[in-house]
């Protein structure tokens, strides 16, 4: 988050705002500028894109909120010009539970619109030229941020995968089918919305391109993941166990790692005193401790001490969603309180793939 504003956290939840969100103030201000409009007038166009994308934060909060209650944490909220992501430490596979998590943040945008709506009853839309009628001012900013959060919802559910309409057509298509197959129908309806989001780019916004682009890359990803999750179904770290590893003693010199990181493919190196792992030595550690000039210190003032340990019948679902949210090199594996072997992330991805060619053989 090197290229974002950390903003007050909600609920225990990170929120940023990442840089380009600046390039949609200052394009606002250039087009109103352009527009030969006044610096009372530009100063109520940003500060009705600051109230919708407060109007964002909201709806990414309501999902993060409707996960929490299924278990399910949210690593953080992150706003863009193109809108906000509540990264949730995964999605629930019930559909039951993925179908509420996936239609709250529509729906919080519906309650603010019904809390505005008042405002929008009261306020005479046609008394505004159609020129006149995008100029945001005190008589019409509430009136048009309920209207905007009516779209905010009609848009998010629109059944583009992985959007919230998407995710609700997955979840519904679940109740029926195998979760990897709805997600396939969900991602090609997607794509194919949003090839026709990228075409009326060219002609309507450019911003309906990057929508598009965001749709299309965002559905394979989601693919992926789905069908991982599927073919490491019923799995363990037992499944993945690496017994073949390179290991050095804690009173191993880096020099002698260097010979090993020479002599092998190994990247990772476990650390051990006796039989018992105490660590681990990355290949980013022996670099870090050549340009020290440290080629004659022990490996221990240089290895990962805090590793992840685990055991045989731990499902691989869980272990590989543990590595993609940082969680070290390799995982040590123990059976009864003897150590067995390690688990990486890379391990997994073999398993992933040896799985997938038997399904596709069979």
């Amino acid at each position: 988050m090197k290229s974002s504003l950390h903003l007050p956290e909600i609920a225990g939840i990170k929120v940023y705002i990442h840089w380009t969100f600046s390039i949609l103030i200052a394009w606002i201000i250039y087009t109103n500028l352009r527009a030969g409009l006044g610096p009372e007038q530009i100063v109520w166009s940003v500060l009705f894109i600051l109230s919708l994308f407060v109007c964002v934060t909201l709806h990414e909060l309501g999902h993060a909120l409707a996960a929490k209650h299924y278990g399910i944490n949210t690593k953080d909220i992150t706003l863009y010009p193109i809108g906000g992501v509540a990264r949730l430490e995964k999605m629930p596979e019930k559909p039951g539970q993925e179908l509420v998590v996936a239609i709250a943040g529509p729906l919080v945008n519906v309650l603010i619109m019904l809390i505005l709506l008042p405002m929008i009853y009261k306020f005479d839309f046609t008394a505004q030229n159609n020129e006149k009628a995008l100029i945001i001012n005190a008589t019409n900013f509430l009136p048009m941020l309920g209207v905007i959060n009516i779209w905010l919802a009609l848009f998010n559910l629109i059944p583009a995968f992985p959007m919230d309409g998407g995710r609700v057509l997955r979840a519904l298509l679940s109740f029926r089918i195998n979760r990897v197959k709805a997600t396939e129908i969900a991602m090609n309806i997607g794509k194919i919305l949003a090839i026709g989001f990228v075409f009326l780019g060219f002609y309507v916004n450019p911003f309906l391109i990057f929508i598009g682009l965001f749709i299309i890359l965002g559905a394979q990803s989601e693919f992926e993941m789905v069908k991982s999750q599927f073919l490491l179904t019923n799995l363990t770290a037992g499944n993945a166990l690496m017994t073949n590893f390179t290991s050095l003693e804690v009173n191993d010199t880096i020099e002698s790692a260097v010979r090993k990181l020479l002599d092998s493919e190994s990247k990772n190196f476990v650390i051990t005193s006796g039989s018992n792992p105490v660590g681990v030595l990355t290949r980013e550690h022996i670099i870090q401790a050549i340009s020290g000039g440290a080629m004659g210190s022990p490996v221990s003032a240089f290895m990962l001490a805090e590793v992840p340990r685990t055991n045989l019948f731990t499902p691989l679902n869980d272990l590989i969603l543990q590595f993609q949210q940082g969680g070290g090199p390799l995982v040590f594996v123990f059976d009864q309180g003897i150590f067995r072997g390690v688990v990486d992330y890379e391990n997994i991805l073999e398993v992933i793939m040896v799985r997938n060619a038997g399904l596709q053989k069979g």
